[in-house]
């Protein structure tokens, strides 16, 4: 069990699967991406653990940039969409492939791919490690899904609870969002195995 703040956290997803997960993601998107020399996008500050892993997994040559949009305060979204750090590239007949840490109600990739496809890239394409299903409320299509995982509060692999947290290499979860404990995760753990 880990502290962070006045929140308990317990095992999730251990390093391991998440490596095993990325890898296959990556090489899937070599496969497919294969000749197009694709400018990755990852999503600070969520996503840059998982956007480093990624890009050493490729076997395709590829060119990543990074974009800061934030909706989170503690524990939930906060409903505003707010950029911080502007995209430089030109986007125009690229093949853009955004990298997201986690998927939940959907409105950042909403009011973000937007304002990509005003770019005219020539494709466009979403990357997500975490998908929470119960949460979305903003229809986004992810092309490329790590894990689906139940609408509980995450912390780890770049994913933080108010700035701490992020450096673990694993997920964990809330333990009052868990609690019932061992038979639940295990519950969870079959629930992630099956929608991979």
């Amino acid at each position: 069990m880990i502290q962070v703040h006045d929140k308990k956290f317990v095992p999730y997803i251990t390093e391991e699967k998440l490596q095993a997960r990325i890898k296959e993601m990556a090489q899937q998107l070599s496969l497919d991406l294969e000749g197009k020399r694709p400018l990755f996008i990852a999503i600070l500050n969520g996503s840059f653990m998982f956007a480093a892993d990624m890009f050493k997994y490729l076997s395709i040559e590829a060119e990543i940039s990074f974009i800061k949009l934030a909706s989170y305060k503690g524990t939930k979204s906060t409903g505003n969409v707010i950029t911080a750090i502007g995209l430089d590239e030109d986007l125009y007949g690229r093949t853009v492939v955004i990298l997201e840490d986690i998927v939940d109600t959907g409105k950042t990739l909403s009011q973000f791919l937007p304002q990509l496809e005003h770019q005219h890239p020539a494709q466009l394409l979403v990357v997500s490690l975490l998908h929470k299903p119960e949460a979305l409320t903003h229809p986004v299509k992810i092309d490329y899904l790590g894990f689906s995982v139940p609408n509980k509060f995450l912390l780890g692999y770049g994913l933080d609870y108010d700035g701490l947290g992020r450096n673990l290499p694993k997920f964990t979860g809330w333990k009052s969002n868990f609690s019932g404990c061992g038979r639940r995760i295990k519950e969870l753990r079959k629930f992630i195995y099956r929608c991979m």
